[in-house]
């Protein structure tokens, strides 16, 4: 495991010095969610002292906040801070199709894990695995 955190840290430390010509996009304002849209759950998301705050719903399907903007190839740097036992994630290269499972988000997910399997940093294929 600390092998792979180790690569991977390498590996985007590698991308960021090869990158390092091109101008950076804030995905988040840090003011409110006005370029994001909520998918499929019922949890809720909202901007607190500059900062995307989930709030988890249990009961209800997963719930996803996505950029209204499609992006090419990309460098993601985010920080998270997660509640004891609680599993999220961050989707990359994933969509919302009606076609596929009546609008499902499916696609790769940064997976973070607070749980005691620890699988925080693994990719995940979210709905399609």
């Amino acid at each position: 495991m600390k092998k792979t955190i180790i690569l991977s840290l390498l590996v985007c430390m590698t991308l960021g010095l090869s990158a390092q010509d091109t101008q950076w996009e804030s995905l988040f304002n840090g003011k409110n969610l006005k370029n994001w849209k909520k998918l499929n759950g019922d949890a809720e998301f909202k901007v607190q002292d500059g900062t995307i705050v989930g709030i988890s719903k249990s009961g209800t399907p997963n719930t996803f906040l996505a950029t209204k903007k499609y992006y090419g190839d990309f460098i993601l740097e985010f920080e998270f801070k997660i509640e004891s036992g609680l599993n999220s994630g961050v989707q990359f290269r994933s969509e919302s199709l009606k076609e596929y499972q009546n609008g499902r988000v499916h696609g790769y997910q940064y997976e973070i894990d607070s749980s005691p399997r620890a699988w925080s940093g693994g990719i995940y294929d979210e709905a399609r695995r």
